[in-house]
């Protein structure tokens, strides 16, 4: 195993959006602008991590009747802390976020790593997992986040980006936005990896 394909399989092959389809309420509810997507997306990275860090560092020490919510405490510690990072250094983002900045709590990507990755493999590459996890997340966000803004707002990361006679798609701004290019997207990308299978199955 090597860290660029630990990376790799985060970002790309088992992106936690793109592939997994994991995180849904995050991914649709905060991303009616980029750069919601951007914190959004950061905030689970120092997240999975520094969790991912802590369980595999703990994991011969935690018993097995309570893996599960001691993995949730420690998810749980990071969140917090994270919550107050924002709160005090970024407190529009973090107004902007929500509820959904402690909901991360109950993120399903995370507890899944920590469960299928980091309570099997050791701190340095479960680390990593938890980086490549957290920078694919963040990738997918942002796409959504950037594509909604620009259909529905005119604008990329706040700044405008055609004439004043321009009229935004509200819809895209609004939660059947989000369904609509989150399925575009998943369409397509499943479209590509079907081409690109094929294109290897006539090479073998």
């Amino acid at each position: 195993m090597k860290v660029k394909d630990v990376l790799i399989n985060g970002i790309i092959k088992e992106n936690p959006t793109f592939r997994l389809v994991l995180g849904m309420c995050p991914t649709l509810a905060v991303t009616t602008a980029a750069i919601n997507g951007v914190a959004m997306g950061l905030a689970v990275t120092f997240v999975l991590a520094a969790s991912n860090l802590v369980i595999s560092l703990l994991r011969n020490f935690i018993p097995d009747k309570v893996r599960i919510p001691a993995f949730v405490v420690v998810i749980a510690a990071f969140v917090t802390i994270v919550g107050m990072l924002m709160e005090a250094f970024v407190p529009n983002l973090y107004d902007a976020l929500g509820l959904f900045i402690p909901l991360i709590v109950v993120n399903c990507i995370i507890l899944a790593r920590a469960e299928s990755f980091a309570s099997k493999y050791n701190p340095f590459y479960s680390f990593f997992d938890g980086i490549g996890m957290g920078l694919g997340f963040t990738a997918a966000l942002t796409i959504l986040g950037i594509i909604r803004e620009i259909l529905g707002a005119g604008t990329i990361f706040g700044a405008s980006l055609f004439a004043q006679s321009f009229e935004p798609a509200i819809i895209m701004i609004l939660p059947p936005g989000a369904f609509i290019t989150l399925g575009l997207l998943l369409a397509l990308l499943n479209k590509l990896d079907q081409k690109w299978q094929q294109k290897q199955a006539k090479q073998v």
